[in-house]
């Protein structure tokens, strides 16, 4: 069945009409975080670097740009997806040395975060 002409035209302008006003959702998580400076593979084959503002996450596509924010302090960073993990219960995102050095958090190990996917 061929659906009439006016009929296709106005779904595509309901559409783009939809999607001018709800953009796409913003990916944004808040949990705990910590850091880690191996130098072996990671999961997307590259060599990790812990002078490289890179982090590991369990889900989000490796190249993903996320900016990091740390609650403690409100300080940020943009880092790159490039590993899987963390494996600890309870943390969302593990990152380089580099990262949370610019986060203020290396002595502590660990810290609280907020992140959120960036263009």
């Amino acid at each position: 069945m061929k659906i009439p002409a006016a009929r296709r035209a106005a779904s595509a302008l309901l559409a783009l009409s939809l999607s001018t006003l709800y953009p796409a959702t913003v990916y944004a998580q808040c949990g705990s975080a910590s850091w880690y400076a191996l130098t072996s593979k990671t999961a997307s084959g590259e060599r990790m670097n812990p002078s490289a503002m890179t982090a590991a996450h369990r889900k989000l596509p490796f190249g993903t740009k996320v900016k990091v924010v740390n609650r403690r302090n409100n300080k940020s960073v943009i880092v790159r997806i490039n590993d899987r993990g963390p494996f600890v219960g309870g943390r969302i995102l593990d990152l380089s040395k580099a990262a949370a050095a610019k986060l203020d958090f290396v002595r502590a190990g660990h810290t609280n975060i907020c992140l959120e996917r960036v263009k």
